[in-house]
């Protein structure tokens, strides 16, 4: 890189890598007959999948983009920073919201059948989110206000089958809101600290305690509020988004010192520490799981992503070699409308009966149909992105 502060080819290859798994695994998920080392861990087992290491990878992800980002912006002149920060983390929020609601849509009193109401709710994000930077002010307006009238129809549409509750509500803020209120949090913190590198690293530490503290019973007391509050969850989001800063600030600062050289072997020096605390806490926190966001899934995953951070950055950023993700490279740079288009797809697919081969329904022809799914995703992403359909938040 001539310029530290250019886009990180090794980020969008790891963002690429992880977004491709993400829908692999998403759809895999309903697939009998297949190693269920692939798959999520049970809410109850001390246990770690492949789909369990997903999530936390695509939050450090979010975390290493920031610094990057916004130093560019900064030395662009950008003042409204903070704003983008803002609105980007509502735009995750809101539609993470709604996605939360699909979970416990009610077919049998709603108006819509669900995959009809799934498919406009989405198109209502696409006309709401597209990226308007080479479309007339006029014909933004128009399409964006076509885009929140439809949202706001599908809004008053929606019936729910949870008990007590008859119309949208807070279950949990699904994937992107949990996104939204880490990146609003810890872009927060690394921006009005001016990147400082011991700030990132003591908010790190105390997302990590806090996650801590909260499996051990010592911050009982927010219970009642926990899925309200700031944090939105017990810490192990944030953890893993600040673990991605630092590791950034540290990539940044030792790239102007010239010493990078020493980014791998303080890469790999904090991964052998997590993972060993990770081994350690299993034994008092509850095993390793995802479903509750353990002290030792958080370290353990962190462990993980620092490692294939260290790979991708040694093979594309120092060695040059970025040709093997050009299949997916959509994944990388539109990964915003990579994750979207699957929520277009699915309620398609459900309206028209169509089945498939019964191979394809499990075991290894399971597995080549969520392969071929997921590149068939990224391919329309990409194609969407040549006719200059791309979300931007």
């Amino acid at each position: 890189m001539n310029n530290v502060y250019n886009r990180v080819r090794s980020i969008d290859a790891f963002r690429a890598v992880t977004m491709f798994l993400m829908i692999f695994v998403n759809d895999l998920d309903g697939i009998p007959k297949v190693p269920s080392w692939l798959k999520h861990a049970g809410d109850n087992v001390d246990a770690l999948g492949l789909a369990d290491t997903i999530f936390p990878a695509f939050l450090f992800i979010v975390g290493l983009s920031i610094p990057f980002a916004f130093e560019k912006r900064m030395k662009q002149g950008d003042t409204k920073i903070p704003l983008r920060i803002i609105t980007r983390s509502f735009a995750l929020i809101l539609i993470g919201f709604y996605h939360a609601n699909m979970e416990t849509y009610n077919e049998a009193t709603a108006l819509l059948p669900q995959p009809v109401w799934e498919s406009l709710l989405t198109i209502s994000f696409f006309f709401i989110f597209l990226d308007y930077s080479e479309i007339t002010p006029f014909r933004r307006y128009l399409y964006q206000g076509f885009g929140i009238v439809l949202l706001i129809v599908m809004s008053l549409l929606y019936k729910t089958t949870d008990p007590g509750q008859t119309w949208l509500h807070l279950t949990w803020w699904g994937i992107l809101g949990l996104i939204g209120w880490s990146y609003l949090l810890c872009s927060l913190i690394y921006y009005y600290s001016g990147g400082a590198l011991w700030i990132q690293a003591a908010a790190w530490i105390f997302f990590l305690f806090f996650n801590l503290d909260f499996h051990f019973g010592m911050l009982n007391f927010l219970s009642g509020v926990q899925k309200y509050a700031w944090l939105a969850g017990n810490g192990a989001m944030q953890a893993f988004t600040m673990a991605g800063i630092f590791v950034s600030v540290m990539y940044i600062r030792l790239k102007q010192s010239e010493d990078i050289k020493l980014l791998w072997a303080g890469i790999i020096l904090l991964a052998v520490i997590l993972f060993n605390l990770g081994f350690i806490v299993r034994f008092f926190s509850g095993g390793i799981s995802k479903a509750h966001d353990t002290p030792s899934w958080v370290l353990i995953c962190t462990g993980i992503s620092l490692v294939v951070y260290a790979f991708f950055a040694f093979v594309v950023d120092f060695k040059h070699q970025y040709n093997w993700v050009k299949i997916i490279e959509p994944a990388g740079k539109q990964t915003f409308t990579c994750y979207l288009v699957p929520f277009i797809f699915y309620p398609i697919y459900q309206m028209t009966n169509l089945g498939y081969p019964e191979y394809l329904s499990e075991g290894i022809g399971g597995l080549i149909k969520c392969l071929v799914f997921s590149f068939l995703m990224i391919w329309l992403a990409g194609l969407l992105n040549k006719i200059g359909i791309r979300l931007k938040i």
